[in-house]
């Protein structure tokens, strides 16, 4: 199914049948939850979750009264405010149920930025956090030989030429809500902004629905949300690769032809002197990432 084929609205009923789309499988399992558009619900869910110490809240003008920042609330009160009626506020919501432990560590570096250089300003660790949050991506590699093709921007390469590697080499993760918003409100389906972690390749194939999307890895993100919230990542947009979901296998309805990669909007070329950093690496049984080109060389085998 491709993304054009679901009506965006939702007018006639199909916003049920987007979730089968492959970019919504990591969330799946929540579709009841965002069809039923009720914070109960949602809190009910977040109820079975040990130790989730917060909540959604509706967006109100009495709640906004308090003149906190949205980030303050989270971190002081533990409450969310949401627009139940907004796909948006809702899709975060669910993303706060699949990846808590990265929403937590992103909400507590906001803050703490936000103490140091006020509310109407921005570090460039705001900047990356932010960019995550909304439209990120975490993309599990196990070929190294697939880093230079997505460094040139080589998008054919990528995605056609080494399409039987996706699923099984290469996997991702979807964390940015605003993405599942632009695939509801569109026709097209949005680039994403993507981390890349160094993996071996049968834990892709282990853990990999047949959409090349892992749901969860719960113990990866437990390091990724320790290194997060240590500022050791997404210190800096920079760190941030595009990556065009409407290339992924199978994600797309549209012919994967040279032509539709020459001149698809998504599929821009490398900007001059744009520089990647190299993909990040788990080490120490799963405790920590560091950044490494040779590790990351000799760990993507």
């Amino acid at each position: 199914m491709g993304i054009a084929e679901v009506d965006a609205t939702g007018a006639t009923g199909d916003t049920a049948a987007l979730f089968a789309q492959p970019l919504f499988a990591g969330l799946a399992a929540y579709r009841e939850l965002f069809l039923a558009r009720d914070l109960h619900l949602l809190n009910c869910a977040l109820a079975r979750q040990a130790g989730a110490q917060i909540r959604f809240v509706a967006q109100t003008p009495q709640l906004l009264a308090d003149g906190l920042h949205y980030e303050e609330r989270i971190a002081r009160h533990g409450a969310i405010a949401t627009r139940e009626a907004e796909p948006h506020d809702l899709f975060n919501a669910l993303v706060w149920l699949r990846h808590m432990q990265i929403k937590r560590a992103m909400n507590a570096r906001q803050v703490a930025d936000i103490a140091r250089v006020g509310p109407k300003q921005r570090t460039r660790g705001q900047c990356a956090l932010t960019h995550f949050d909304e439209a990120g991506a975490i993309v599990w590699l196990a070929d190294s030989d697939l880093v230079p093709l997505w460094d040139a921007h080589d998008w054919h390469g990528l995605f056609q030429r080494r399409s039987a590697d996706w699923g099984v080499r290469i996997a991702i993760t979807i964390v940015g809500h605003a993405l599942f918003e632009y695939a509801l409100m569109h026709d097209t389906l949005p680039v994403a902004k993507a981390l890349v972690v160094a993996v071996d390749g049968a834990q892709i194939r282990r853990r990999c629905t047949g959409n090349v999307v892992i749901g969860s890895w719960p113990e990866a993100e437990h390091a990724l949300a320790a290194d997060i919230a240590a500022g050791q990542v997404l210190a800096d947009p920079q760190e941030l690769r595009p990556l065009p979901l409407a290339g992924v296998p199978q994600w797309n309805a549209a012919a994967q032809t040279d032509a539709f990669y020459a001149t698809a909007p998504c599929f821009r070329p490398l900007r001059p002197g744009r520089r990647y950093p190299p993909p990040l690496v788990l080490h120490g049984g799963g405790r920590r990432f560091k950044r490494n080109g040779e590790h990351a060389s000799a760990t993507m085998r």
